[in-house]
């Protein structure tokens, strides 16, 4: 059954299901929502994942996942952005947490040239849905071990950028559910500045480190883009 943002219960859907995406679902479902999760091989393949991950959730297509969720984290390589399905994410609040590679993804002119941003790539390509940038500065451990009650002196924030000042405010209450503070680093073309390369340019096995608002604000601003050789 698809929770509603209205009736307090939110079904995140998932397209890609790898270490950022079951870290959130885990997180989701820790704080009372559904999921439904999705990869490129298939349900089946998911099937220690959601048993592990309990009875609100299930596993789908990645377009029973984009139909699925009231909001839905699109949470792959980059190089394959243009594979997610649009009509079922017409209207919807679209998280992403892409990173470039180009080792990985192939270069990316426009990336390359700094004319737009990850986010804005994907935005193009769903022209009719709300992209908000998330999740991409923090490594999966570091996001599973940080989370706290609101309130707490040792809450961390994470950053989030987006167009739509509606999709951001929600995206500051489901944060919030999973025990997070919000940075809004402002619109999309904004959202670099929440790379792992330009906030945090230390060995991500170091070990979690709350990060607060304040701290987060000072990187931010001090960022400077990535560049691979």
């Amino acid at each position: 059954m698809v929770g509603s943002v209205d009736d307090g219960m939110t079904t995140w859907g998932f397209i890609g299901s790898g270490n950022i995406g079951s870290t959130v679902a885990r997180l989701a479902v820790g704080a009372g929502n559904n999921v439904v999760m999705s990869n490129s091989r298939g349900p089946d393949t998911l099937a220690d994942l959601v048993a592990e991950l309990g009875p609100r959730a299930r596993a789908g297509t990645v377009k029973e996942a984009a139909e699925g969720g009231d909001v839905v984290v699109v949470t792959i390589p980059l190089r394959g952005y243009r594979d997610v399905p649009v009509e079922p994410l017409r209207g919807k609040v679209v998280i992403d947490t892409m990173n470039y590679y180009p080792g990985r993804d192939g270069r990316i002119p426009e990336l390359d040239d700094e004319s737009t941003t990850t986010s804005e790539l994907l935005q193009a390509h769903l022209p009719e849905s709300r992209v908000v940038k998330v999740f991409n500065n923090i490594f999966f451990q570091h996001l599973a071990a940080l989370p706290r009650p609101s309130g707490a002196p040792d809450r961390s924030a994470l950053v989030i950028a987006g167009d739509d000042a509606g999709a951001k405010a929600l995206m500051t209450r489901l944060l919030d559910e999973i025990g997070y503070d919000t940075l809004d680093l402002g619109p999309l073309a904004e959202g670099w500045r929440g790379t792992p390369y330009a906030m945090n340019p230390e060995d991500w096995s170091a070990g979690a480190k709350p990060a607060a608002t304040e701290e987060l604000a000072a990187l931010a601003a001090a960022a400077v883009r990535y560049r691979d050789a």
